[in-house]
C-alpha cells in the first residue's frame, strides 16, 4: 500500500496558515475581557471609537489598540468588530415616524419650540427635523434660560400661539425648575409647556453606547462640565474649538432616536404634540 506521507503539495499557497486557527468575529462590548496577541496586554473593554478600542488592565492602566484581528479571548483568536447599530427603517424618519411625501414650502405656525442652546437645537433638528418641517414648527435656541420669563412675556403665548420649552437639568430644587415654575405661573402660562431632562448638559442625552462607552464619566464639582468630560475621555479641551470638535464627534454618533436617552425622546415628542395642537 502506497504511503500518504508526502500526499498533497506542501508548498501550495496557504500552507503556512493551514494549521492556524482562524479568528472568529466578535462584536465589541463593555462586558468583554480580551488580550492583544502581539503585546500580551490583557484588559476589559472600556469603549471604542474611530477604529480604536480602549482596554483597562487589572491595575487600572488604559491602552488603545486598533479594532480588528489580533486579539485573544480565552486563548482563542478573535477579530473585534463594532457592534451593529439599528438602522433607520426605510420610509421612516430618524425619529421613527413614517416619512410623509414631499410637500411644497409652507408658512410656519405661530407656535414655537425653544431650546437652551445651539447644541440642543442641532440635536432636535438631527432627529426630528423632518417631522417639524412637516408640521411647520420652528425650533429656536434661547442661549440659556435666565431671561425665559421676559422672553416668554414678549412672545405673548395664547390661543393658537403655544410655546414649548426644552430645558437642561430640570430637577427638583434646581435654578431651572424655579424659573420654569415662575413662567408657568405668569401671563399665558396655560399656553406654555416647559419640559426637560435631568442631565447637566444635552451632551449627556446621547446614549453612552452610541459612543462606545459604558457610561458618561463623572465630572468633579467645580470643574467645567464640558471640559471635564473631554479630559476624562482623553480629548483636547483647552480651547473653544476643542469643545466644538468634541460636540461634532458626539453629534456624529447619533443616527436616530435609538441613540438618545429614552426620557429625552419622550419629552421632545410631548413638546411637538403640544405645539401642533394649537
Amino acid at each position: 500500500m502506497a504511503s500518504s506521507r508526502y500526499a498533497g503539495d506542501v508548498l501550495a499557497p496557504g500552507w503556512r496558515r493551514a494549521a492556524r486557527p482562524r479568528s472568529r468575529p466578535v462584536a465589541l462590548s463593555t462586558e468583554l475581557v480580551v488580550e492583544d496577541a502581539a503585546s500580551g496586554w490583557c484588559g476589559a473593554v472600556l469603549g471604542w471609537e474611530n477604529g480604536w478600542v480602549v482596554l483597562e488592565d487589572r491595575h487600572g492602566k488604559k491602552k488603545s489598540f486598533p479594532v480588528g484581528p489580533g486579539f485573544l479571548i480565552d486563548g482563542q483568536p478573535v477579530e473585534l468588530r463594532p457592534p451593529p447599530r439599528p438602522a433607520v427603517r426605510e420610509g421612516h424618519t430618524a425619529s421613527g415616524s413614517r416619512r410623509s411625501p414631499a410637500a411644497p414650502a409652507q408658512v410656519a405656525r405661530d407656535s414655537r419650540i425653544w431650546v437652551e442652546g445651539l447644541h440642543d437645537a442641532e440635536l432636535v433638528e438631527l432627529v426630528w427635523g423632518d417631522d417639524l418641517r412637516h408640521i411647520c414648527v420652528v425650533v429656536e435656541p434661547m442661549d440659556g434660560i435666565d431671561r425665559l420669563a421676559e422672553r416668554a412675556a414678549a412672545f405673548g403665548p395664547g390661543p393658537g400661539r403655544r410655546l414649548g420649552v426644552l430645558v437642561d437639568h430640570l430637577v427638583p430644587g434646581s435654578k431651572e425648575t424655579r424659573l420654569a415654575e415662575a413662567v408657568r405661573a405668569g401671563p399665558g402660562g396655560d399656553h406654555i409647556l416647559i419640559l426637560g431632562h435631568h442631565h447637566v448638559d444635552v451632551w449627556q442625552v446621547v446614549a453612552p453606547a452610541a459612543l462606545g462607552l459604558a457610561a458618561w464619566p463623572q465630572v468633579p464639582r467645580g470643574v467645567d462640565w464640558k471640559q471635564g468630560i473631554c479630559a476624562a475621555l482623553g480629548w483636547p479641551h483647552d480651547r473653544p474649538e476643542d469643545l466644538a470638535r468634541a460636540w461634532r464627534r458626539i453629534r456624529g454618533a447619533v443616527k436616530s432616536w435609538t441613540d438618545l436617552d429614552r426620557r429625552f425622546v419622550t419629552e421632545v415628542e410631548r413638546l411637538i404634540d403640544f405645539v401642533q395642537e394649537a
